[in-house]
């Protein structure tokens, strides 16, 4: 994903390692406002399970997370959430009644 100027790959843990000490320094200079422990891991779960609340196509969402299939991402990134579980509902009403002219 990123790379050194000559075109050597930084090492896997570096962007997790930079992130953890961002958030401690955060955490220091605002003590009433801290973040929670949060690994970087972290954020491309959030950003892989909210793209496909969102209804971006698994497919879309799996190339961008590095997934070499679907299913890898569909088993752990996806929650049915309340709101996902009754727009589905409303989703399938809509086509049914909307077939009943």
């Amino acid at each position: 994903m990123f790379c050194l100027p000559d075109g050597r790959g930084f090492h896997p843990d570096r962007f997790s390692q930079e992130f953890e000490q961002k958030q401690a320094t955060y955490n220091r200079l605002h003590p009433k406002a801290t973040l929670p422990h949060l690994r970087h891991h972290d954020l491309r779960h959030t950003w892989a399970t909210l793209a496909l609340e969102a209804g971006v196509h698994p497919k879309v969402v799996s190339e961008r997370v590095g997934h070499s299939s679907i299913a890898i991402t569909l088993d752990p990134y996806t929650h049915v959430s309340r709101p996902m579980a009754s727009q589905a509902a409303e989703d399938v009403a809509s086509m049914i009644w909307a077939n009943r002219d």
